[in-house]
């Protein structure tokens, strides 16, 4: 197998973004996985809070994450929130998402972004264990949506 490399994607890298976000609703089940504008993406991949990683194996996406810097009002320096991140279920437990954490812990690193955070949704076995792997400090919050439209 080849090796995995993780790619921070820009404006450059529209097709595999595009490949990436269908990979994900893939992972994560979406019956009916939808795929914004080129030009909505590459208005998000131009956006420097807009991170966005691919995993890329023999020249396929087979897993990636996105996430968003959070500039604090209180401090010069963010935070950053990973909104998803997975991998195709033929390449999970291969360290893929270890690999994703250890890019973006690396870029927080670089840019002034003290810490990393993600919700788990307690029912997601898989991930609790993931992230509990990876060394994440574990905090039990409750999580408040809002439907805007």
């Amino acid at each position: 197998m080849a090796t995995t490399i993780i790619k921070r994607l820009g404006k450059a890298d529209l097709i595999i973004a595009q490949k990436l976000f269908l990979t994900l609703q893939d992972v994560f089940g979406i019956e009916e996985p939808t795929a914004a504008s080129d030009a909505y993406v590459l208005q998000l991949l131009s956006n420097p809070a807009f991170i966005c990683m691919a995993a890329i194996n023999n020249e396929e996406v087979v897993g990636g994450l996105t996430a968003y810097e959070l500039p604090m009002y209180y401090a010069a320096y963010s935070e950053c929130y990973i909104y998803d991140l997975g991998v195709k279920a033929t390449f999970q437990r291969m360290g893929i998402g270890k690999l994703l954490i250890a890019a973006l812990k690396e870029h927080c690193n670089v840019n002034n972004i003290k810490t990393m955070f993600v919700d788990a949704q307690e029912e997601d076995v898989h991930a609790i264990d993931f992230y509990r792997a990876t060394g994440a400090n574990e905090e039990q919050v409750h999580h408040f949506n809002y439907e805007c439209k």
